[in-house]
């Protein structure tokens, strides 16, 4: 085993199926966990003994969350768009995992990157765009290799672990599931054949039935588009993200079926929950709502929704999402103040608003009051509406 490879390595199912198929090809195996969240510590102790347990050459655990929250929720945020309108682009730790695996590569001085993507999902091609933004790289990826001869890719992977004497998780054997700090992601079983989910297809959030009877509330401070402090505890990002998803997903927010237009083509349909997320989303709306133009509330979803295409479709690297980026940091600059968020369950809502940048008219109330004149109001509608009055005044029979 001379030829060194590093495996971006979960312990779910494809991922250990990797490193026996790769070691019995010659492969020294290297894992890297990066460790974007999600998980606790009994799962982090649990994904390093798998590796130990099928023999693997060294793993290492590294710390994705501060980088996560720079380079994807940040301006995911300020985008304040899921794809289509719905998915909030859970699976964007893809991006910081490459890069934790390709550090971990030149340190071990070879070219050799594997990932445990299927070869009908999206995942692959964020991975693979990824690796190849950043360098000439081999990449091997075992789970594509097998799909050539083997149509259930996962009944093989787990029959080829179970003979080499290495267990499965009962609840990998139905669904494939991803945790991190952005939240968590369900596929498999009935979920892909569009039936209603099982009670095993649930992550954090909890069902109807168990959520408290007392409202919660919440208060988050921004910094330029930026969440920097919740009920005035200045606290990393990555950490606030961490304690907004245990605080909401009690009320069960944030949680979503959705059918989506993958990058292959394929439809894909997923149970996704993201409670810390959905509630970031919604602060930032309703401050950013009250305090932009007119005009950039109406361009900032053009620019935002194509940000969100370029992520989605593994275009991490692409220099389009750097400018698009440049734009968002910049309709940041007055998205500054409180925004307090209310959940009775299921829903969050912003109750509350505040920031010296409202864009409040002194001495005038929407429906309310008026600093105008009868007739100036009368002027601007004539005005305002007269190329359709005149086409219908033209062409009235």
């Amino acid at each position: 085993m001379s030829k060194k490879i590093v495996l971006a390595f979960s312990g779910g199912l494809d991922t250990s199926f990797c490193v026996p198929y790769l070691r019995e090809r010659g492969w020294a195996v290297h894992t890297v966990f990066a460790d974007t969240g999600g998980i606790d510590n009994d799962e982090r102790a649990f994904i390093e003994n798998r590796a130990q347990e099928l023999g693997v050459a060294s793993h290492i655990t590294v710390d994705g969350g501060p980088a996560l929250w720079e380079h994807f929720v940040k301006p995911f945020v300020w985008a304040g768009e899921g794809y289509q309108g719905q998915y909030p682009l859970l699976v964007s730790d893809r991006y910081l995992i490459v890069d934790a695996a390709l550090k971990r590569a030149a340190e071990l001085g070879t070219r050799a990157i594997a990932h445990g993507c299927t070869g009908m999902g999206n995942d692959q091609v964020r991975f693979d765009l990824a690796v190849k933004a950043q360098g000439d790289w081999q990449i091997v990826a075992p789970i594509r290799e097998i799909q050539k001869e083997h149509t259930q890719a996962r009944a093989y992977e787990q029959k080829f672990l179970e003979q080499r004497g290495f267990g499965v998780r009962a609840k990998q054997q139905v669904y494939t599931i991803n945790e991190n700090l952005l939240g968590v992601t369900l596929s498999g079983g009935e979920i892909d054949q569009w039936r209603a989910p099982g009670e095993g297809a649930r992550g954090m959030c909890k069902p109807r039935s168990e959520w408290p009877s007392q409202a919660l509330r919440v208060k988050l401070t921004f910094a330029n588009g930026e969440a920097v402090a919740l009920d005035d505890e200045k606290i990393a990002g990555h950490k606030l993200l961490a304690k907004l998803n245990a605080l909401f997903a009690q009320y069960g927010v944030g949680r979503g079926v959705y059918t989506g237009d993958t990058t292959i083509g394929l439809k894909g349909r997923i149970v996704f929950e993201a409670p810390g997320l959905i509630a970031l989303l919604t602060a930032h709306r309703a401050l950013e709502e009250a305090v932009l133009t007119k005009q950039q509330n109406r361009y900032k979803p053009e620019a935002a929704r194509r940000w969100v295409e370029l992520v989605y479709e593994g275009f991490f690297h692409d220099p389009l999402k750097a400018d698009l980026e440049a734009f968002l940091a910049s309709s940041q600059r007055c998205v500054n103040g409180d925004v307090t968020l209310e959940t009775q369950g299921g829903v969050v809502n912003a109750v509350d608003v505040s920031s010296k940048h409202i864009l409040n008219a002194k001495g005038a109330t929407y429906a309310q009051s008026a600093d105008w004149g009868v007739e100036e109001a009368e002027g601007f509608i004539k005005l305002y509406g007269m190329s359709s009055t005149l086409w219908a005044e033209v062409n009235r029979e």
